[in-house]
């Protein structure tokens, strides 16, 4: 019951969702008479899908201390999917934080903005792949997604590619390590020369301020490693979840430009010998299920279905609403490939 992906692009491309329990999409890749619990989800998306990214180890930084993933969690994670099944894993954000959010509880507000210790720290990177051992050959790409940086906590992108430098050249070996940024001022063949000189995949971000991902690809044609992902996230987060209500069934905001992007550079990978990760959110459209539907539909066929009467119209090629330290300030846009002298 797998996804069929042409038969050319089988070595090149793995297609996944952003996240997977959710009971929205029952009739979709879950069995609408089956009360599901937290664990039963991932081996009946498995059916469908041979990648999922894992979101949760993410969140890792809090006043309390660092959070890694618990062992049994990974155990189950592992033993849910078949062997050709790859997880695309966000590093912990206590890794690729360099402070606390601003916004902290109200009973931990000394912490907020403090110098996270942590920020590229090789000890606990190291403790972080060490418990996802259970996964062995189905760990996939490691993603380090960094916050929108401003000048205060990174003065320049040279500063932010030598501390990366120093930080990946002692990383563990064995591993897909790539990289997500959120300043689009970073993007320039400095910085892709820099990632090809450590191997590291460069992730496309369609979203959180972002310059489109057809666009980054046609002025830099990234080929930093054997890999990269896409990530496609799609506009404001707080109006397309009053748009679906949180039921992620069916398209409301349809983005064939991203699409078309994303099917543009998964081609011009496979051409490269380049093995492409499409991470597909249900933030984007309103449904990741749906999405990944229509990007085959396009992959195969050069065209997409148009969603029906009432399910929405073009949206916004912006990115996510901005989580604390994101992106710029309420309000804020920036050029193309450059940033606001913020500091």
């Amino acid at each position: 019951m797998r996804i069929d992906i042409p038969a050319p692009y089988r070595p090149y491309l793995r297609i996944g969702t952003c996240s997977w329990k959710y009971d929205s999409w029952k009739g979709l890749y879950y069995d609408a008479g089956t009360r599901y619990h937290a664990d039963d989800y991932l081996a009946d998306y498995a059916r469908y899908l041979d990648s999922v990214e894992v979101d949760q180890w993410f969140w890792s930084l809090f006043p309390g201390g660092v959070r890694l993933p618990e062992p049994r969690t990974v155990s189950t994670y592992a033993t849910s999917v078949p062997d050709d099944f790859k997880f695309t894993i966000k590093a912990p954000n206590a890794l690729t934080l360099t402070h606390f959010y601003a916004r902290q509880p109200r009973h931990h507000v000394e912490f907020a903005g403090r110098p996270n210790i942590y920020f590229l720290d090789n000890e606990l990177l190291e403790r972080f792949l060490g418990l996802l051992a259970p996964l062995g050959d189905k760990i996939g790409p490691i993603m380090f997604q960094f916050e929108y940086l401003s000048r205060s906590k990174m003065p320049s992108c040279e500063v932010f590619l030598e501390r990366f430098g120093e930080f990946i050249t002692k990383a563990p070996r064995g591993f897909d390590y790539s990289i997500e940024i959120r300043n689009p001022g970073y993007l320039s063949q400095r910085f892709f020369e820099a990632l090809a000189g450590n191997g590291i995949g460069f992730v496309y971000l369609e979203g959180y301020h972002m310059p489109p991902i057809d666009t980054v690809f046609d002025r830099f044609q990234p080929a930093t490693a054997a890999h990269s992902v896409i990530r496609l996230h799609g506009g404001d987060r707080l109006e397309i979840e009053k748009q679906t209500g949180e039921i992620w069934n069916r398209i409301v905001a349809p983005k064939p430009r991203g699409l078309q992007a994303a099917v543009r550079i998964v081609r011009a990978n496979m051409k490269r010998k380049i093995g492409t990760f499409v991470n597909v959110n249900n933030h984007f459209e309103g449904s990741a299920p749906v999405t990944v539907e229509r990007f085959l539909a396009l992959l195969k066929n050069g065209d997409i279905e148009t969603p029906q009467k009432g399910e929405g119209g073009e949206a916004s090629q912006d990115g996510d609403a901005p989580r604390d330290g994101d992106a710029p300030r309420d309000g804020e846009q920036f050029d193309l490939f450059t940033d606001n002298e913020e500091s």
